[in-house]
């Protein structure tokens, strides 16, 4: 009978367990099918979007955390801002700078065994070639002539003219990394769809079901130093309250990045004691786009008065909480060129109403409002829905430009369905952060000389010297002389300052949040990297 009543216990545990696991609330918790590694070595990260179908040569939805995960690139930067090898172990510049030589690092192989060869290489340069428009927010694309095979492992690419930041872009986590033959589509056209994600990185794609869950397992053929983790799961859990829940019960081992859970969550997190944490240094800067294409904001002094009338000190303390830094510029000092003595624009409310009174916007007695002609100062401005610091900043915004007699609709979207609306004019005001190492500051400018299709272009293309900036940018890009290239950015950098366009709020930082049986979670120099190589449990 004991015997008997034992067995029935267990069944009983068997069957609670079973209607637990099925149980899980679409918030990310739900069972991984498992696949799952039972190894000690294996740890799970939370985030608030799907990681997407992982195509190397496309972007939204693909999360590029997990792009660089999977693949690699011919060059990489490295810490200390250097460019540095990748899969090419060197490489040759011609005297005029017109030609790469590649060579390839031998014995390197797919996650599927197979060998990456110069062959591969030019399969992929030509891909990314064939969906050229897609890819012209970033510079080198506009001077590629051809990607040739010199021998099996070296591969050579001619450009049309000179282009100074070629490394820098080719280091950079999307367009430039590489598929296996085994993911790519019989036309060979990767300009919509993958067959599966194969690369030559540290991890491999092991089982996914979209907006639940990735798990990615350490990659046997990696030819670098392999990860001490065996296995990652990414749970999807698109509610911040929930990422926190989750990890409070031990079922996350890692928050990371910008944006994934309130910064005041973060703060009882960190000062519970119970975690680990981490802080990376200012990675890019987070602003705002004002668009001179839409209504108010085509008017300098309007964009002006916006930026006088946000109080963006006490926003950043009580948002960020002391986790990101005030920006004063566009770009932060440490960027190349962008070392310069521009007049930050401080929290001057009163300033913001003489400017919007000298420009024919009066308040109007029975509403508060601005009023000129009749027409009412209404802006739109969208967020990133699933960002919480967005959100939070977009409200105290919206109450501060309230304050002066601008009403602010709010609107929270996807990232891409917000950009569009920038670029089609439907939106005054949208978030938009800079790119950070390598990329800046030549594909920032990029952006503004020449249609992409985040909206950046059309947001700076009312401005009166649209066009000679835009000639500036073109040659401070294929400028071979080291001090025109200095003067050129710092007219540029100034125009942009002086146009209020470009409305910089304060140095992001990836935060770190981590189960204490872990080690090695130093926040990297990108904010697209993770430090997933470097983890491991501790001794």
């Amino acid at each position: 009978m004991k015997n008997h009543g034992l067995g029935v216990k267990k069944k009983l545990v068997l069957f609670l367990a079973v209607i637990l696991l099925a149980g899980c609330s679409s918030t990310g918790t739900q069972s991984v099918s498992q696949g799952a590694t039972s190894s000690d070595k294996a740890l799970t990260l939370a985030w608030p979007n799907d990681i997407g179908p992982l195509n190397p040569h496309l972007y939204a939805p693909s999360e590029m955390f997990a792009q660089s995960m999977i693949y690699d690139s011919l060059v990489t930067y490295g810490e200390d801002g250097k460019i540095k090898p990748s899969l090419a172990e060197s490489w040759d510049i011609s005297e005029d700078g017109l030609t790469y030589t590649f060579h390839l690092r031998p014995g390197v192989k797919f996650s599927d065994g197979t060998s990456l060869t110069a062959d591969n290489i030019i399969r992929n340069f030509d891909a990314i070639m064939a969906n050229k428009s897609r890819h012209s927010w970033i510079g080198i694309m506009k001077h590629i002539d051809h990607v040739e095979k010199v021998d099996d492992l070296s591969v050579r690419l001619l450009l049309k003219d000179y282009y100074y930041p070629v490394l820098q872009d080719l280091s950079f986590v999307r367009p430039f990394r590489f598929l296996g033959e085994a993911g790519f589509p019989a036309d060979g056209k990767t300009s919509e769809t993958i067959v599966k994600p194969v690369g030559t990185g540290p991890w491999a794609l092991k089982e996914y079901k979209k907006d639940e869950y990735a798990v990615f397992k350490r990659n046997e053929h990696y030819w670098g130093q392999k990860p001490k983790l065996e296995q990652i799961t990414v749970k999807i859990i698109p509610d911040q309250e929930s990422i926190v829940l989750a990890f409070e019960k031990g079922d996350i081992d890692l928050i990371y990045g910008r944006g994934v859970i309130s910064r005041d969550s973060f703060l009882h997190l960190k000062e519970s004691g119970k975690y680990g944490v981490s802080l990376s240094d200012g990675l890019t800067t987070r602003a705002i786009i004002l668009n001179t294409l839409k209504g108010a904001t085509s008017e300098l002094p309007v964009r002006q008065a916006i930026q006088y009338a946000i109080d963006k000190a006490s926003m950043i303390e009580s948002v960020t909480k002391g986790t990101e830094l005030n920006a004063e510029t566009a770009l932060g000092r440490n960027i190349p060129y962008a070392n310069l003595e521009l007049k930050p624009i401080e929290y001057d409310p009163v300033k913001a109403g003489k400017l919007l009174d000298e420009a024919g916007w009066i308040i109007d007695p029975s509403s508060g409002l601005r009023m000129k002609n009749g027409q009412p100062l209404e802006l739109k401005f969208v967020y990133i829905s699933t960002e919480a610091v967005q959100k939070q900043m977009a409200e105290v915004i919206q109450g501060d430009l309230a304050k002066v007699g601008i009403k602010v609709e709010i609107q929270g979207v996807e990232v891409m369905l917000g950009l569009q609306m920038l670029k089609n004019g439907e939106a005054n005001m949208n978030f938009w952060s800079s790119y950070g190492a390598p990329n800046d500051p030549h594909n920032f400018v990029t952006v503004i000389a020449n249609p992409t299709a985040d909206g950046i272009f059309e947001a700076f293309s009312n401005l009166p010297q649209k066009q000679e900036m835009d000639k500036e940018i073109n040659k401070v890009l294929v400028s071979k002389d080291e001090e025109e290239r200095r003067s050129l950015y710092a007219d540029i950098l100034f125009q942009i300052h002086e146009q209020a366009v470009f409305y910089p709020i304060s140095y992001e930082a990836n935060i770190a949040l981590y189960q204490k049986k872990w080690i090695g979670i130093e926040p990297t120099a990108s904010k697209y990297k993770f430090p997933f190589e470097s983890i491991d449990l501790r001794p």
